[in-house]
């Protein structure tokens, strides 16, 4: 018993003043002994029964939690690495191994300065950078990020978007997506199956767009989905708004179509179509297409072009007159063309254009007389015979 006490002394001495940064934990965690190079480094940090993981980064202290699991189970050593509190009241990055004793139940370890380019530490300090820069987007943009398992659980539920809907962060961990959002179950167990899903979709008065992935084991199986919302209910009233406003332009350039160029019934089957204003290609198809239409549903016998309020045409339009006239003729009835101003005259005789076989007119009345003429002559003409 003597000789087990000398022994306990003497590993004792060599615990505190070894010049390696030594330690002895309970199983639990908390410091029991240290060497005196570890007290120079750590500081008054350092006091009889401090729990390991205070000495760590906050945001170290997990990963150190669920490797002390490791540690009670396992005879082999086990690294970790992580930022420690040293005496300057800084963290340093420092490299720690630790084991447990099974004859006794403590758990010894040692620290180290992390060496410069060790490939762990580099890789921590990556995925440390990468999550504060994933935090610091779901923090500051309308976006709602979650992540469930394959029995659609909630594992993950953060972001500034659900400010809008009125949830905290973490709500709904432990709930499941399917029992609250029935709708999504279709894009989740799509993603279940390996497949990428992206779409829109109204939620808590909200529209959400939505990218939607699928994790993946070594093995291949999808055990984690994750999603990524984002709060476009801005976006889409504006583009509703816009719309509206779009098709509101559009009625209105068709009642303005249909002023610029009115189809009127002057007599039982005769038309006039008054041209005013600026005439261009385009006005001059659509004209043809609605004349057309109406004297092929009115049975229309003479179709009277009005160009007094025409002021200058270019030779495309004066091409497509022509056309129309003759698109006219071939529906059985007759156009008549009026008060064609000098400018528009010398615009179709520079063109070439035939209108021998087009009856013209001064004016609008000398138009409309030449069809009533037509019109009462033909009965007569019936009566004699």
């Amino acid at each position: 018993m003597a000789d087990a006490n000398v022994a306990l002394s003497s590993l004792d001495d060599f615990i505190a003043h070894s010049t390696e940064m030594l330690f002895v934990a309970g199983g639990d965690g908390a410091l029991l002994q240290w060497s005196d190079a570890l007290g120079q480094t750590i500081g008054p940090a350092l006091a009889q029964g401090t729990p390991l993981t205070e000495l760590f980064h906050p945001e170290d202290r997990s990963a150190l939690s669920k490797r002390w699991e490791q540690v009670r189970g396992s005879k082999d050593p086990i690294h970790v690495h992580g930022r420690v509190m040293s005496a300057e009241r800084s963290y340093k990055p420092l490299a720690c191994v630790v084991r447990s004793a099974r004859s006794d139940g403590l758990v010894y370890g040692s620290f180290r300065d992390a060496p410069i380019g060790d490939g762990a530490l580099d890789e921590l300090t990556e995925l440390r950078a990468r999550d504060r820069m994933l935090r610091a987007l779901i923090h500051a943009l309308p976006i709602a990020m979650w992540a469930v398992d394959p029995d659609g659980t909630y594992l993950y539920h953060e972001g500034k978007g659900l400010e809008a809907v009125g949830h905290r962060p973490g709500q709904l961990v432990g709930a499941n997506i399917f029992e609250l959002y029935g709708d999504a179950k279709a894009a989740v167990m799509a993603a279940l199956a390996g497949h990428q899903v992206h779409g829109l979709a109204d939620a808590h008065g909200c529209v959400w767009e939505s990218w939607i992935l699928p994790l993946s084991e070594a093995t291949g199986q999808v055990s984690t989905v994750v999603g990524f919302s984002l709060d476009v209910t801005e976006g889409q009233r504006a583009q509703q708004a816009l719309q509206t406003k779009l098709d509101v332009i559009e009625a209105q350039q068709r009642v303005i179509r249909e002023l610029a160029a009115p189809i009127i019934e002057v007599w039982d089957g005769v038309l006039a179509l008054p041209m005013i204003g600026v005439v261009d290609s385009a006005r001059t198809a659509d004209a043809m297409e609605s004349l057309l239409e109406a004297i092929s549903s009115r049975g229309a016998r003479f179709a009277v072009l009005d160009l007094t309020g025409v002021q200058m045409v270019d030779t495309k339009v004066a091409d497509h007159l022509i056309k129309l006239v003759r698109a006219i003729q071939l529906l059985g009835a007759e156009g008549i063309i009026c008060g064609i101003r000098p400018t528009v005259a010398q615009t179709m005789v520079a063109l070439g254009l035939d209108l021998s076989a087009i009856v013209t007119k001064a004016n609008l009345r000398a138009g409309l007389t030449h069809c009533m003429q037509r019109l009462t002559a033909r009965p007569a003409s019936r009566a004699g015979s």
